[in-house]
């Protein structure tokens, strides 16, 4: 049988990088698979465009970590999210000095973190990898929650405690309801010491090539910056969210 030239070099690139728990440089991965540098550029940047390696500001790549824990993942959308939006925010976060979320929704409704890129600011916010959120009481969740089924929202509801996280907190249900309208109307959602005192943020849905949102990113910073410059931060969380849904196939985003 024939091997296919390109297709081994894909492979050989996979199972080096599977090997490696830090990123690889390009030079040493075209060094060490004697790949010329020509060649191994068209195929490390078809790989990360469908989201299956990392590239970092350093030009070094690494395996997306659901194809390092099994390969159960390939298609699979959370890992492709991932690697799509890592360099996207990043680039957000160095350009508006924020933290920069990508969440995407659980079975339940609540939401995880997929990926972050943490402002480098002293005094700034963050939440932990992977962690499970309220939708209710956080701006991630609710852009979520408003674009959800309405079946699916009246479930909720019926089976959450709505408990205040601060003095802010809005815990009404018919004032969590408005507010899922007023996101659907306006195309983002606000938040301001909701759900930590002195946290606010911005939210974008996310769409897929269908028009379906599928995720959120979340500008998320300190009180005083967030009223000092609330609409540039808008503005980022917005773009960044065409953005990312661009590169996943939807028509008609801006990059």
């Amino acid at each position: 049988m024939n091997n296919i030239k390109s297709a081994v070099r894909v492979l050989d690139i996979l199972e080096v990088l599977s090997t490696r728990a830090a990123p690889m440089r390009f030079a040493d991965l075209a060094r060490e698979l004697s790949i010329p540098k020509s060649s191994l550029h068209g195929l490390m940047g078809t790989l990360v465009s469908r989201g299956y390696v990392m590239r970092d500001e350093a030009d070094r790549y690494r395996m997306v970590d659901g194809l390092r824990d099994g390969f159960n993942w390939i298609g699979g959308f959370r890992a492709r999210l991932q690697a799509v939006a890592a360099p996207i925010i990043a680039a957000t976060r160095d350009r508006i000095g924020e933290t920069v979320f990508v969440c995407v929704q659980r079975p339940d409704l609540d939401v995880t973190l997929v990926c972050k890129a943490v402002s480098e600011r002293p005094i700034r916010y963050d939440a932990a990898e992977q962690s499970r959120l309220p939708a209710y009481a956080t701006v991630m969740g609710r852009v979520l929650l408003a674009h959800s089924e309405p079946d699916a929202v009246d479930a909720y509801f019926a089976r959450t405690e709505l408990h205040a996280f601060t003095a802010r907190s809005v815990t009404g249900e018919a004032a969590l309801r408005a507010e899922l309208a007023r996101i659907r109307e306006a195309g983002y959602g606000t938040i301001e010491e909701e759900f930590a005192e002195g946290g606010c943020g911005i939210a974008a849905p996310i769409r897929d090539a269908k028009g379906n949102v599928v995720a959120v990113v979340d500008i998320a910073t300190v009180a005083q910056r967030y009223r000092e410059r609330s609409d540039e931060m808008r503005d980022a969380a917005l773009e960044t969210a065409a953005q990312i849904s661009q590169r996943l196939g939807r028509a008609g985003s801006q990059a």
